[in-house]
């Protein structure tokens, strides 16, 4: 529902809106209006120069003007006179095609149209750091197995305790909050909802727990693998679709009592696109040189990396790709922290629409542990070793861009390989290290 932001200052104090929208790398980019200007700004959008940030765009391009949508506006609960309004991006009156929020925005209409209204959880995984990011900031978490360590979380409890208690204010339903499997990371939970909403909320929600561990003198990072040796930072997404969207809904499409799991042919069919498009998905789902540390680990201090290399699916069995942990909805555990919010949602609607719309099949369910026996599992697909090959696999298929959208894909790539290239020419100490004396 549309709200007037002027009349939202009023009522709520708000002196400043960020106008805030995502990049195609994830970068979160605002400007910081004064309220008494807010009103032609709603209509208007704010100005940006598009080039400046990870768009394809060039610096002779035309304004680039982020329209609030204000439904989704949210007053800051650590600086209540500001309030953050994710934009939709347009330039010469027309939608920025390759913008993260109008992909995603494009394939929830899509969706509807095809009867589809999905819904998703996300597990949002990071570190606590020292303010210059190179070290655990708790001296003390150094357990060999710290997941769920009751004294290392009660040291944090300041910080998890604020982030958690501005979620119950804004109603999200936070329902949990633990230590993670490594030493220095966190986890916190909220309830599911529609994808717009659910990464909205994703994207405030980094922005938030940043900003309230920078005011306790601390750094948060969802980097994949910040810490050599220790697991790293996923972004599981847990998926189901509904008759209609929001409250409206009633009957959850993936359930099926009668069905083994409990999914239904439906939520099979869309698994099976999400296993037939995985390789491809990895370019969004874990978008940065850095990912492929965390989806292709060796052993962890803990004995566990808790990441997938293999595109395998089962019922209630962690050591998968997917998992199926209760009935009417599954688990993609590929995502990492560096995802960009509104294109995970994204490309799981793209990936899961083609299944249904193909009755893809997910393949051979397995129940063995991964970790232990995936050498059993004959001839099933690896995911990709590092970026390049994401990049190529998504760049090969035809349907998953298509699905995204021509000008998204063509810009992500292109910029994308442009990253890769910047990696591959950097001169690293492992390199001297190694190699000096051939």
């Amino acid at each position: 529902m549309a709200i007037d932001l002027a009349e939202f200052a009023n009522v709520k104090n708000v002196k400043y809106f960020m106008i805030s929208y995502t990049d195609l790398f994830g970068g979160q980019r605002a400007k910081l209006v004064p309220a008494q200007a807010i009103g032609a700004m709603q209509h208007e959008g704010a100005g940006f120069a598009g080039f400046s940030t990870y768009l394809d765009l060039t610096p002779a391009h035309p304004d680039m003007l982020a329209v609030p949508d204000t439904s989704a506006v949210i007053q800051l609960p650590w600086k209540r006179d500001v309030a953050w309004v994710p934009g939709n991006l347009m330039m010469d009156g027309k939608t920025v095609d390759q913008a993260p929020r109008n992909v995603l925005n494009r394939l929830i209409k899509t969706a509807a149209s095809e009867g589809m209204h999905v819904k998703t959880g996300i597990e949002a995984e990071f570190f606590l750091l020292t303010p210059e990011g190179d070290k655990i900031s708790d001296e003390y978490d150094t357990a060999t197995k710290p997941c769920y360590d009751q004294q290392a979380i009660m040291r944090r409890y300041d910080v998890i305790a604020e982030i958690c208690d501005y979620m119950l204010e804004l109603g999200w339903g936070p329902y949990q909050n633990d230590h993670e499997d490594a030493n220095g990371q966190f986890e916190m939970n909220w309830e599911f909802d529609d994808v717009l909403a659910t990464a909205d909320k994703h994207s405030f929600f980094k922005f938030m727990t940043k900003s309230v561990a920078e005011k306790h003198g601390l750094k948060a990072t969802f980097m994949p693998k910040p810490i050599e040796g220790l697991t790293g930072n996923g972004c599981h997404a847990h998926i189901s679709v509904w008759d209609a969207p929001g409250d409206k809904s009633k009957t959850n499409v993936f359930a099926d009592s009668q069905k083994d799991l409990g999914l239904s042919d439906k939520g099979l069919n869309f698994l099976g696109g999400i296993m037939k498009h995985a390789s491809a998905m990895a370019a969004i789902t874990n978008p940065t040189v850095n990912s492929y540390k965390r989806i292709n680990a060796p052993r962890t201090m803990s004995g566990a990396t808790w990441a997938p290399n293999t595109v395998t699916w089962s019922g209630n069995n962690r050591t998968h790709m997917v998992r199926v942990p209760g009935p009417g909805r599954f688990e993609l555990r590929l995502p990492d922290g560096a995802a960009n919010p509104y294109l995970l949602q994204a490309v799981i609607l793209a990936a899961g629409l083609d299944g249904v719309r193909t009755n893809a099949d997910p393949g051979k369910r397995y129940d063995i542990d991964m970790y232990a026996e995936g050498h059993k599992v004959r001839g099933g697909p690896k995911l990709p070793l590092n970026m390049l090959d994401a990049i190529r696999e998504f760049d090969k298929n035809k349907g998953l861009k298509k699905a995204l959208g021509d000008e998204f894909s063509n810009a992500y790539v292109k910029l994308k390989m442009k990253e890769w290239n910047s990696f591959s020419s950097h001169f690293s100490v492992w390199e001297k290290e190694n190699t000096i004396d051939i």
